[in-house]
């Protein structure tokens, strides 16, 4: 019984982080990665489609993306959801392709992003607390059912803190390697 809160704490801690690290990746850092456009949708044929889908994205330099485009009739479809997304990118039509130049970070964007950054990585870590507390609960519930003795629940609850800490540890180190990374260019 202990040994499955365990495992689903883990499991739900470690969706936490991948979250989080999903999220801080979407965070432009003035350099060009096909990553960016990741979350971007275009309504073909009734549905919406991923733009990865319908295209292939190529990193021309580093802050240049290129969007070869399977289809020339979507083109303008692609280049009007990139404009409507908050990426704050300004595609370019080139023949049947579509080019967009990554704006260099100024210093001021630089501080914003990492605010939002520090913001998303407190998230996490009450998300990671939060999961804790439910661990405990479902612990102390345990003891007072008499299913466990209270050295098990003891233990219990020392594993679950010993892992809040190393996921809280983990979301340090992601958020450090972003600020160095937004700071470095």
């Amino acid at each position: 019984m202990i040994n499955q809160i365990d495992i689903k704490t883990r499991e739900r801690m470690e969706a936490c982080i991948q979250t989080f690290h999903n999220n801080i990746n979407n965070i432009k850092t003035g350099r060009a990665s096909p990553t960016l456009l990741h979350n971007i949708y275009i309504e073909y044929f009734g549905s919406k489609t991923p733009l990865r889908q319908v295209s292939n994205i190529i990193v021309e330099d580093s802050h240049t993306l290129k969007i070869n485009v399977f289809d020339d009739s979507i083109t303008s479809l692609i280049r009007k959801s990139i404009l409507n997304s908050n990426l704050d990118l300004n595609p370019v039509l080139q023949g049947k392709d579509i080019i967009i130049p990554i704006p260099r970070l100024t210093e001021e964007r630089r501080k914003q992003l990492i605010k939002v950054i520090r913001g998303d990585a407190e998230s996490s870590r009450i998300q990671i607390r939060n999961i804790r507390r439910d661990a405990n609960d479902k612990v102390k519930r345990l003891l007072k059912d008499k299913i466990i003795s209270e050295d098990n629940e003891h233990t219990s609850q020392s594993k679950i803190q010993i892992m809040t800490n190393e996921y809280i540890k983990k979301i340090d180190c992601i958020l450090e390697k972003k600020e160095k990374e937004l700071m470095k260019f």
